[in-house]
């Protein structure tokens, strides 16, 4: 077996997607250039991930799910038939996502399933729970262990249970110093709230 600096080595200066040994990729799924799937993750057939995208530890991925181009999926992350996942979005590890409102065993709820979306650019924090049905807006910050029921807007930070919008975050991913936006302390971008959504100011 290679040692482990070799496997990333090796995974890392290939265009070619990169399946860990120990990960399962059913024949019909669709893997794009440049992504690495690593240890004990399994990609069903019919799943589609675009390119430069990660998977990490223990990553499982349905059928019916969509993964955009360079997002990052850390460890013990399950993405269920009906989730789509738009390009650079980050889920931290041990995030949950749902399909079903009801579910029970002995009843057969396949054609009731519910389709979750998250923009572009947006961050799920680890071991938030994101029920399923909603659209979380880009760029959008769910914090860790929130729980997410209703759909949230663009930029919005949203923590607790349930969760709820707490602040607003930069396009680079921190937290805007003022309830209204204002300017970011990391990267100088500068926004504004207007009716309830986040803009840049000066547009």
């Amino acid at each position: 077996m290679r040692h482990a600096w070799r496997l990333w080595y090796d995974a890392t200066m290939s265009d070619e997607p990169f399946v860990h040994e120990t990960a399962v990729v059913d024949p019909g799924a669709e893997v794009g250039p440049g992504t690495k799937i690593w240890h004990f993750c399994h990609v069903m057939p019919g799943a589609r991930i675009g390119r430069d995208c990660m998977l990490a530890q223990n990553v499982f991925v349905a059928s019916g799910a969509v993964i955009g181009d360079r997002t990052r999926v850390q460890n013990n992350v399950s993405i269920f038939d009906g989730v789509v996942l738009e390009e650079g979005v980050f889920v931290g590890p041990s995030a949950v996502f749902t399909n079903v409102h009801h579910p029970r065993t002995g009843f057969d709820r396949h054609g009731q399933f519910e389709h979750t979306l998250v923009r572009r650019g947006a961050t799920i924090g680890a071991n938030a729970t994101v029920v399923c049905g909603v659209e979380i807006g880009e760029r959008a910050l769910v914090g860790a262990g929130a729980v997410v029921t209703r759909d949230v807007v663009a930029h919005a930070v949203m923590t607790g249970v349930p969760a709820r919008r707490t602040g607003w975050a930069c396009d680079c991913g921190a937290p805007l110093p003022e309830p209204e936006g204002g300017t970011c302390v990391e990267c100088g971008r500068s926004f504004r709230e207007v009716r309830g959504a986040l803009e840049r100011w000066p547009g």
